[in-house]
């Protein structure tokens, strides 16, 4: 029997190993392994939302474990860091516990197919500081330990103001200097995280948190281009941006980092102090992949053809954010965009081309199709533009149509993942718990 392992459990990896699990795995025809370094999955366009308590991971996130045994692949825990193309086996890293024991030591798997699609990180772009003083937002454990040195910030400023209160004595109750998070990069990520951290505030203070108002935060939204979301047209961007201001975002665009000290960013225009620093910026490979002996480019992503395959390589496959692929002529030619939609049409594609692999079909071309982008600035606006594919044109969207197309874009990876039927009783859980929980996550 054929032996397919899927590095990389992210949105593309997890469609994959799904629709392979249930076409391939559960019928005996191949052997369908997917490795993780994680138990669980959280979809990552999610992560802005549970930084803010917007979102309870307990509630959305999905165990690898559990879902493999209903769907007809193996689950292994484990990092990727080394392999032999020539005897067909990968290396996995040592595992440690959380309290840095060792549980297993490093292991070899082996395949006769190898998909690789461990996604991507922030790209640092060299600045040192940007590990050290940053919080990135490239995992679930990240986004949640930020959730809660968020939470605590505001239960120090909440603490001290009321303390100056009560032991002061003032006509006019003193005001603290707001709480200052800076957001290097304005694509989706820092826009959406910006907007929800307003909402996160507003919502404190509904809880009667002392001292809490709207203006206790300041974001400050950096972008080193000339405009934020720059995916979107310039008539959406403006609107987005029109938005944030209205919440009390400041935004500084063709500003570049050039250093990152401890509660401090420094600019070519000079410095920028903050409470908290959240790096979002740009996005590269894990470096390992430069070292595997595959073709790689300078943000070391894996390069790969139009049918999927690593170049050069017949049997290694490459999907997703780690994955390079050209889109369009010679001279028209870029990248397909690191997103969730570009990650699942690859998906589907290469689910397609292993059975063709394994019945000796020829395999098919990959033809990415752009369905739109959609920006939720929590619940103060949400807009984007749509593809509509029997005219080929873009179509602006906002209000309540954008609402909706936006939460259908989860629901249509959960609809992959889990079928019609599952997918309405997680429905109607959700429906019940917003009903009955505070719309805002305080641990």
């Amino acid at each position: 029997m054929k032996k397919i392992v899927i590095v990389g459990g992210g949105a593309g990896g997890l469609q994959l190993a799904t629709r392979l699990g249930k076409r391939l795995g559960k019928k005996n025809l191949a052997e369908i392994t997917l490795i993780d370094q994680n138990r669980v999955h959280l979809w990552k366009p999610l992560l802005h939302e549970v930084v803010a308590g917007s979102l309870d991971t307990g509630a959305e996130a999905l165990s690898y474990r559990a879902h493999s045994s209903e769907n007809g692949y193996y689950y292994r825990m484990g990092s990727m860091i080394g392999l032999d193309k020539q005897n067909k086996n990968l290396t996995l890293a040592p595992l440690f516990d959380h309290h840095n024991k060792q549980v297993l030591a490093q292991r070899t798997v082996e395949y006769d197919y190898l998909v690789i699609a461990v996604g991507a990180r922030s790209n640092d772009f060299g600045l040192a500081g940007v590990r050290e003083h940053c919080t990135t937002l490239d995992s679930a454990n990240e986004a949640e330990d930020f959730h809660l040195t968020f939470l605590n910030q505001f239960l120090k400023y909440s603490e001290e103001s009321n303390e100056e209160i009560e032991h002061g004595e003032y006509n006019v109750p003193p005001q603290l200097p707001p709480v200052h998070i800076a957001i290097v990069g304005a694509g989706a990520t820092g826009v959406e995280l910006a907007a929800e951290l307003y909402n996160a505030v507003d919502r404190l203070e509904q809880f009667g948190v002392k001292q809490i108002h709207h203006t206790s935060l300041q974001v400050t939204l950096i972008e080193a281009f000339e405009r934020i979301l720059p995916a979107l047209p310039i008539a959406l961007a403006s609107k987005a941006q029109k938005a944030l201001e209205q919440q009390g975002v400041r935004i500084l665009t063709q500003t570049m980092v050039k250093d990152i000290q401890s509660q401090k960013l420094i600019t070519a225009d000079g410095e920028i102090k903050a409470d908290l620093i959240v790096w979002a910026a740009g996005v590269k490979a894990p470096q390992f992949l430069s070292q595997l002996g595959l073709p790689t480019n300078r943000i070391h992503q894996l390069e790969i053809d139009s049918c999927l395959n690593v170049k050069g390589e017949d049997a290694i496959f490459a999907i997703g954010d780690c994955a390079c692929l050209l889109n369009g002529d010679d001279k028209t030619a870029r990248p397909i965009p690191p997103t969730a939609q570009a990650a699942s049409q690859m998906a589907a594609l290469c689910t397609y081309n292993l059975q063709a692999k394994l019945n000796g079909q020829p395999l098919k071309p990959f033809a990415y199709n752009d369905h739109g982008t959609l920006i939720s600035l929590s619940r103060f606006q949400t807009l984007g533009n749509l593809l509509d594919e029997l005219f080929k044109k873009h179509w602006m969207v906002e209000g309540k149509f954008a609402q909706w197309a936006y939460a259908s874009l989860y629901r249509q990876h959960q609809m992959t993942l889990h079928g019609g039927w599952k997918l309405f009783w997680i429905l109607l859980g959700s429906f019940i718990e917003k009903r009955v929980k505070p719309k805002l996550k305080l641990y």
